[in-house]
């Protein structure tokens, strides 16, 4: 659709930089606000998983809206090929999950509150970044290929939809189940107007790449809100932006920097924060590798295969939420408290 535009100062790419910036800021300025944390939600935190699941409801209907009326397709995108490397992503979901309690949030957490003036958050996203780069393409990547080779054929049913028949009717269960657990503990209702606005971001993004910007002869990949590849790609854009193009993650991930920054500095909540030990350090730089390696085998963080990917209806978002859910509670149980 991008050439019916006739723009012609901006690539598709270049134009999906500036896509994922505007959404970026939205993000980073309503998770400002509202400490939008998936982390804290399952830790039990009720008010903190009502949010999310408020978030999440409004991601389900928005995309699935989508699809039904044909902006967008999932047909050939990675969450639904019907090998499913379920050994990758229940183990990397595990390890992102300890990951996230030992640096006391995850990715979207922490590069909001980077924004914010928290350094520890910065220097965390710096690691993870690494990490996560060293798993797709460095020494790490012989570990995700050999763990990406134990697959099962889910067949049609890596599409959950395909379980009762028809993609809205499961959506429609879906997105029940979380408007349940999102008025489960009440909010205000600026609250839930923010998450609102949160969850629908997810579709915005996803018609966004997957229709707006799309051109035949110029494709661009559909992505929506998530943080594993856009923070390794923003780092190494930042080393070698010569060499390597900006992208839509990019842009995403420096708006959600800047838009926690404004939200800050209007609200007075702006501060500088750093580690007060060595143990500390320590633990965060473990929690950062963990969450590194384990974003890039589950497929996503808590945005990408979570809020981004459970309204795709993908059974491998599915299973890569779950197990990092699992991981932050095993985390919390048998990990020494500090």
């Amino acid at each position: 659709m991008y050439e019916t535009f006739s723009i012609d100062f901006f690539t598709p790419r270049e134009a999906s930089v500036v896509l994922g910036l505007l959404l970026g800021l939205m993000f980073g300025a309503l998770a400002q606000r509202t400490r939008f944390c998936f982390r804290r939600g399952i830790l039990g935190d009720g008010p903190a998983l009502s949010l999310w699941f408020s978030a999440l409801t409004f991601g389900i209907i928005g995309t699935q809206v989508s699809v039904y009326l044909g902006w967008i397709s999932f047909a050939d995108h990675r969450f639904f090929t019907p090998e499913v490397p379920v050994i990758a992503i229940t183990l990397g979901g595990l390890l992102f999950g300890v990951g996230m309690v030992l640096t006391k949030g995850c990715v979207s957490r922490l590069t909001v509150l980077t924004g914010s003036g928290n350094m520890r958050a910065l220097i965390v996203l710096i690691v993870f970044a690494i990490f996560a780069h060293a798993t797709m393409k460095g020494i790490f990547s012989y570990v995700r290929t050999f763990l990406g080779g134990f697959t099962f054929d889910a067949g049609a049913y890596v599409d959950l939809s395909h379980l009762l028949g028809w993609p809205l009717t499961t959506a429609l269960i879906l997105a029940v189940v979380a408007g349940f657990v999102a008025l489960k503990n009440r909010l205000s209702w600026s609250h839930y107007v923010m998450s609102a606005l949160i969850g629908l971001l997810v579709p915005a993004a996803w018609v966004g790449t997957g229709l707006l910007l799309q051109d035949e002869f110029d494709p661009i990949a559909m992505e929506s809100l998530s943080f594993t590849l856009p923070a390794a790609e923003t780092l190494f854009w930042g080393l070698a932006s010569t060499a390597v193009a900006a992208n839509f993650g990019t842009g995403l991930f420096l708006g959600t920097v800047l838009g926690s920054f404004a939200a800050a500095k209007i609200y007075q909540e702006f501060s500088w924060e750093s580690f007060q030990e060595v143990g500390q350090t320590g633990r965060y730089m473990a929690g950062a590798a963990l969450m590194g390696v384990g974003g890039v085998l589950a497929g996503g963080c808590t945005l990408g295969v979570g809020l981004a990917g459970l309204p795709t209806l993908s059974l491998a978002a599915l299973i890569g939420i779950v197990a990092i859910a699992i991981g932050g509670q095993l985390a919390v149980k048998y990990l020494p408290k500090y």
